[in-house]
């Protein structure tokens, strides 16, 4: 056929049937507007070679091979311009082709050559969202309205765009059209209620509600959206009525259940909406991401002063667990809760049960693990971090308690190089450095390493120069090896100014004027220290202080004292043994 490529292979012969069916009748009605307009007709050949080029076009547009199906359809135009269905076809694939602008011009000459197709209609105004002109898509939905008969159910398009632009009068208009032609339909309702909302017309967007539950008076859905609209607008009395209406429906549907929850609440009747909310949360209707929401809100109510709402959290989260068994949500929401109302070995085990579920959740692994260390389980805390790191090698915290694990198991050497591999992962967090070096400085000393320990205390002092921690430990070890002795009464100074009752502190600033040989200061500091003291060190000191001074039989009853009291230093029994001092 001349001007034609070859035909596809993939198109039926019904398919093309079909498409020459639809030619047909756009030639037909070509044929008439010409005779109306008194312009020639088509020459019988022009009218078969456009119809053919019309059809190889449509053939390729189904292939979706756009550059083929161009170039037949407007072979086609050249020889038939004023034809619907070409113009149709043109618009089309130029819209597949991403040619929105020449999709446009085509659209819409095919709606002025044909105004009774809805279809031509619908391409333009797809092609006018498309371009975001809803203004444009607005018109032309109009248009086909008025044109095209029996096109009403394109009026819910309409009022869609509308909404977009936000203009609601005319929403509204265009919805009680529609209502007019097709009487009471839920989408109707639903539509005008969102409308009534945005302008303020609560009484009106609340009638449009009882419109629908009358028309569906044993619809859950409908009556449960009714006492929800009443509950968050304060219609209380009818939120209540209507939320019961709906547990008469289903007894245990737990939307209905929560808005009542929500009712008494506002009405300030907590044990009301707490047996509300377990009615709710017993129900397997409700889903997984729904009842964290609720315990999420309840979380930032924790610790609460009221043990009431502690309680009803840790039920909450009970159900849940109950409900998705399997579901790691369920426990990691439980374990946060538990965590905050100070059930700590609970939260550790569940907070393990998720793991158990989804054990990628690096937060939750950080939750054990700061459990096991406030705990004090030294154990758990060096199983958790092991095996928290082969899944988050690069998190500077996991390295940080590794190593306090190991310093815990009396194991300096692992516990140094945890920490060593650890700081070098921190960015950008200064207290967190300073806790590692802090860290180092104790692990260093214990290895007797202590250039690198007083460089690490010296680092975290940087870090925070209050760390009290550092400032205590460090101006403690200085004194037991006797060196830098003015720093360690500085710092040890420091710590004592801020804590004046502090046994602790105390006996360490005690034992630094030990070590300058000020033994009336250090038995002045260890005397603030003895009575609060449970640590059969201090009164070892203050022994040894005593003697100093000269009051050796003092010092031997102080000593005696000591050893009562538990574990002081391995020289006390020679001490008494010998009645003398032994450093």
């Amino acid at each position: 056929m001349e001007g034609a490529t070859s035909p596809p292979d993939k198109l039926t012969r019904k398919e093309q049937r079909a498409l020459e069916k639809q030619q047909r009748e756009a030639s037909k009605k070509q044929a008439e507007a010409q005779a109306k307009r008194g312009t020639a007709p088509l020459s019988e050949r022009d009218r078969e070679h456009s119809e053919a080029l019309f059809v190889e076009g449509v053939k390729y547009v189904l292939l979706e091979d756009y550059p083929k199906a161009l170039e037949n359809l407007l072979k086609a135009y050249a020889l038939n311009p004023d034809n619907a269905a070409i113009n149709y076809k043109i618009a089309e694939a130029n819209l597949q082709s991403g040619n929105l602008r020449d999709a446009t011009n085509y659209a819409e000459a095919a709606t002025r050559l044909d105004p009774k197709n809805a279809y031509y209609y619908l391409l333009l105004a797809t092609i006018q969202a498309g371009q975001k002109q809803y203004e444009g898509a607005t018109k032309t939905y109009a248009a086909l309205i008025k044109q095209v008969p029996n096109s009403g159910s394109y009026l819910f398009n309409l009022a869609d765009l509308y909404l977009a632009q936000n203009k609601l009068p005319e929403a509204l208009t265009t919805l009680e059209q529609a209502e007019k032609e097709f009487g009471q339909v839920d989408e109707i309702s639903f539509k005008k209620q969102q409308i009534y909302l945005k302008q303020n017309k609560l009484d009106q967007a609340l009638a449009e509600g009882e419109k629908l539950i009358r028309a569906n008076p044993n619809e859950p859905r409908y009556v449960l959206a009714q006492a929800e609209m009443y509950a968050s607008n304060n219609r209380l009395p009818d939120a209540l009525r209507v939320a019961q209406q709906a547990l008469r429906l289903e007894p245990e549907n737990p939307q209905a259940h929560m808005i009542l929850a929500e009712v008494y609440r506002q009405q300030n009747q907590p044990d009301e909406a707490a047996q509300q909310l377990k009615l709710a949360f017993a129900s397997p209707a409700l889903d997984i991401d729904e009842r964290v929401r609720i315990l999420v809100g309840y979380i930032k109510q924790l610790p609460n002063p009221k043990e009431a709402v502690n309680q009803l959290a840790r039920d909450l989260a009970a159900a849940t667990i109950k409900i998705y068994p399997k579901d790691a949500k369920s426990y990691a929401v439980a374990g946060d809760i538990q965590t905050l109302t100070e059930h700590k070995k609970e939260a550790r085990n569940t907070y393990l049960q998720a793991l158990r579920y989804d054990n990628s959740k690096f937060q939750i692994w950080q939750q054990v693990v700061l459990i096991d260390a406030e705990l004090n389980q030294t154990d758990s805390l060096l199983v958790h971090t092991d095996r928290a790191l082969e899944l988050f090698p690069n998190q500077a915290s996991l390295w940080f308690y590794n190593g306090v694990a190991y310093m815990l198991k009396k194991q300096p050497q692992k516990g140094v190089k945890a920490l060593e591999h650890g700081r070098k992962l921190v960015v950008n967090n200064p207290e967190l450095l300073g806790q590692f070096d802090a860290q180092l400085g104790d692990a260093y000393h214990e290895m007797k390493d202590y250039a690198k320990s007083d460089a690490a205390y010296e680092a975290a002092l940087v870090s925070d120069p209050n760390n009290v921690q550092v400032l205590n430990n460090y101006s403690y070890f200085l004194s037991l090896r006797g060196e830098k002795l003015d720093k360690a009464k500085q710092m040890s100074g420091k710590v004592v100014k801020q804590f004046p009752d502090n046994d602790t502190y105390l006996d360490t600033y005690a034992w630094v004027l030990y070590k300058m040989k000020d033994y009336a200061g250090a038995k002045a500091a260890l005397e603030k220290a003895l009575p609060k003291t449970k640590d059969a060190s201090v009164v070892e000191h203050y022994g040894d202080v005593l003697y100093q001074l000269g009051e050796k039989d003092k010092a031997v009853a102080e000593w005696q004292r000591a050893r009562k009291m538990g574990v002081a230093s391995d020289l006390l029994e020679r001490k008494l043994k010998d009645r003398k001092l032994y450093e």
